[in-house]
């Protein structure tokens, strides 16, 4: 074992730095967790609503399926996250539910071009979601789990990172090298399996014994779900200010495939190829920030001050998209937001989920409680499509839905700043 190698028990908070093996596999994790969510949900599935639904029908039906079908993602994670923390299996603790929801995802994601009724295609999705995050609440668990906090910032970072890359390796994959939604969906099934794959190789994920197994009763087990923002105030602002920003970026992201048919006037083959050049400025600006942003943070032992920045950052670029002309004459301000939403988006990534490790409430608890945070990611996503729908078709287009994503994450950098824990 390599001196740098983590050697902790289950519960043990870490102190010893983690490996460049062990951060490279959990970003090849999250990067393929990242595709197999974002590339149905920014490419696929708006493409299979509209085939099903048509034209005139295709935001509503996207609406639906992605609405309900998030319900997986708002019971998988935290459920697969506590049922996680009391996993006695001599392959660890997260091993199981990272290897498990990746093959069951990768079930799903062969099986969603064959439904033909936005009823089944919403069926297929919800296990989808909920086996994609089954894995995702593995993986976030090992950073509190392995990680030193004076590396958590890095560490975020590289999360972040593979965030970002997700949605454009999966989208470009689907748009430029295999474009039938058949072909397209096979692909991101098999890289989900492959890219998850190493993680469950290189992790040490030391046995929970079973005197050290929280004790199980269905009544207590529900209610830990619930953690008080009264008992535990740092941790209620962090989920609050997570939630407004992930529905922030949500609500701008959703419908960015018919801002760009609609509102700049591209048709389809050209829309989903600009889509994946925001997307790759996106990144770009993600990768400026995220890894340089979580060791300056590292560095500096400050969390919040960046938080708040990045959020604002954010802020600027629905300001901008706020007041895009319509017509393709529009598209170079698009771009320009695009990298400035990248920029603002990775570091907040970076340094918040760092500060979140520092404000769970218990060791035994680690990923029920990430799945608890994880639900501030899960919720907007039935909410952002109901209300940008609604402001886009009802409420002054896409001008009110961008203000409405900038306003939103200015009260997300707000929510940051009662937190006293963590400086």
């Amino acid at each position: 074992m390599s001196d740098t190698q983590p050697a902790v028990t289950a519960l043990e908070e870490p102190t010893r730095s983690v490996h460049g093996a062990f951060l490279a596999t959990m970003a090849l994790a999250n990067l393929g967790i990242m595709l197999a969510f974002f590339a149905p949900l920014q490419n696929l599935l708006p493409r299979m609503s509209e085939q099903i639904a048509g034209a005139d029908g295709k935001e509503t039906a996207l609406a639906v399926v992605t609405g309900i079908g998030v319900i997986g993602s708002v019971i998988g994670n935290p459920l697969a996250g506590a049922l996680s923390d009391r996993t006695t299996s001599r392959f660890g603790r997260r091993r199981p539910w990272m290897l498990g929801g990746s093959l069951l995802g990768f079930v799903g994601l062969v099986l969603m071009p064959n439904m033909t009724s936005i009823f089944t295609l919403t069926l297929v999705w919800l296990a989808v979601q909920f086996a994609v995050n089954a894995a995702y609440a593995g993986l976030t668990a090992t950073i509190p789990d392995q990680v030193p906090v004076r590396q958590r910032g890095v560490a975020s970072g590289l999360v972040g990172l593979a965030q970002a890359l997700g949605p454009v390796v999966g989208v470009g994959l689907v748009s430029f090298v295999v474009v039938s939604l058949t072909g397209g969906s096979y692909l991101t099934a098999v890289l989900f399996v492959l890219l998850v794959l190493p993680i469950i190789f290189v992790l040490k994920d030391p046995q929970l014994p079973e005197d050290q197994k929280p004790p199980f009763a269905l009544g207590a087990f529900i209610k830990s779900f619930w953690v008080s923002p009264k008992a535990h105030p740092d941790f209620g602002w962090a989920w609050l200010a997570r939630f407004l920003v992930s529905l922030s970026i949500a609500m701008a992201t959703i419908y960015l495939l018919f801002f760009l048919t609609d509102h700049l006037g591209f048709d389809d083959e050209a829309a989903g190829q600009r889509q994946t050049v925001l997307l790759a400025l996106y990144a770009g600006g993600t990768m400026i920030t995220s890894v340089i942003g979580g060791y300056v943070s590292d560095r500096m032992g400050k969390r919040k001050m960046f938080v708040i920045i990045a959020s604002f950052i954010i802020a600027l670029a629905g300001f901008i998209l706020a007041f895009v002309p319509e017509g393709q004459g529009g598209w170079g301000i698009t771009m320009i937001a695009a990298l400035i939403l990248g920029i603002g988006y990775g570091w907040y990534l970076a340094v918040d989920q760092a500060l979140i490790t520092q404000v769970l409430p218990t060791a035994g608890d680690r990923a029920k409680d990430l799945g608890v945070i994880n639900i501030a990611n899960s919720m907007p996503q039935v909410l952002a499509p109901v209300m940008a729908a609604v402001l886009v078709t009802q409420l002054g287009g896409y001008t009110s839905l961008f203000l409405a994503v900038a306003i939103i994450t200015i009260a997300g950098a707000i929510a940051i700043v009662p937190i006293k824990s963590v400086p």
